[in-house]
């Protein structure tokens, strides 16, 4: 029986863990999936209109965001103010594409500091186990045992009031989450034949980590991503609603939803306009979320189909 030498094994190896030819028929196949799902591509849409508003910020209004004027407050909807005037007479609509900046920076930034630190902490305590898995993962329960915003909050009254701190603070958040789903995917993929395999042919813990157990990791982390991107926005809407998000005058939604809620009774429109622009974001990432969780999980699929 011919023996098998290092290069033919390493080629059966990477196309048991999955052949660069199918991926195109794969991709083709999870867009058509997620094109079937009518309220993901709504949510998407939504997604990439808002992106598109607050690129376009300056384009869009001639407005600067936080510009007073005191002799046009609480002015209706017009050519000038589609939205009106606040209650220091600046103008509506700008607060609102330039709040979208920084709501969806604030979100994406806290995401990432999620994927960044959650990812690591995730595939050591799988991949490893043993003492560092279980540092890691009392670690995460008591990280778990917070309230997302509650945790958020003592992170904030720690550090004070900034920007910076308000991305780290709603990012330290997202961390458990993505450590526990990627620890739970390691394990399951570790024990996959291809890896065995790899181990076997002396490949090392990097090589093995980076080409087999990252990429087959990737599914439900992106699905993850996503769902948190909605939460994030949500969680920080909530610091800046208690003026402990971004400084005072930023045009910030949740910011601007707690200057309004002073006028809740006579200009009820101030705390209504950003309230339905988080309303719309938080929702269509969560619609996002959903139909690249039913598009990139197999079990899902067959399960609709049967």
């Amino acid at each position: 029986m011919p023996t098998l030498t290092r290069a033919s094994a390493t080629a059966e190896v990477e196309a048991q863990a999955g052949p660069a030819s199918r991926e195109r028929g794969r991709q083709a196949e999870f867009w058509r999936r997620f094109r079937r799902n009518k309220p993901a591509v709504v949510g998407l849409v939504i997604v990439l209109l808002l992106t598109a508003l607050a690129i376009l910020a300056p384009v869009l209004t001639p407005h600067d965001p936080q510009e007073q004027n005191l002799s046009a407050v609480f002015q209706p909807p017009s050519r000038e103010h589609p939205l009106g005037t606040d209650h220091l007479g600046r103008d509506i609509a700008a607060r609102l594409l330039y709040g979208a900046r920084y709501s969806l920076t604030i979100g994406a930034l806290a995401v990432g500091i999620g994927l960044v630190v959650g990812i690591p902490l995730g595939v050591v305590s799988g991949y490893y186990g043993g003492f560092v898995d279980l540092v890691i993962q009392r670690i995460t329960d008591i990280l778990l045992s917070f309230p997302t915003f509650l945790l958020a909050l003592s992170l904030v009254a720690a550090l004070g009031v900034g920007i910076q701190n308000a991305v780290l603070a709603v990012g330290i958040g997202t961390v458990p989450a993505f450590v526990r789903l990627v620890r739970g995917v390691v394990l399951v993929v570790r024990e996959q034949p291809y890896v065995e395999a790899a181990r076997s042919l002396g490949f090392s813990d990097g090589r093995i980590i980076f080409r087999h157990i990252l990429v087959n990791s990737l599914p439900p982390v992106i699905v993850q991503a996503t769902l948190s991107m909605g939460s994030t926005i949500l969680v920080a809407a909530g610091l800046g609603f208690l003026g402990l998000g971004v400084p005072p005058g930023t045009p910030e939604w949740g910011a601007m939803l707690g200057e309004g809620r002073q006028y809740i009774f006579s200009a009820s429109h101030l705390a209504t306009i950003p309230g339905v622009a988080i309303f719309l974001a938080v929702l269509a990432f969560n619609l996002v979320g959903d139909g690249l969780r039913d598009a990139l999980d197999p079990r899902l699929r067959n399960a609709k189909a049967s």
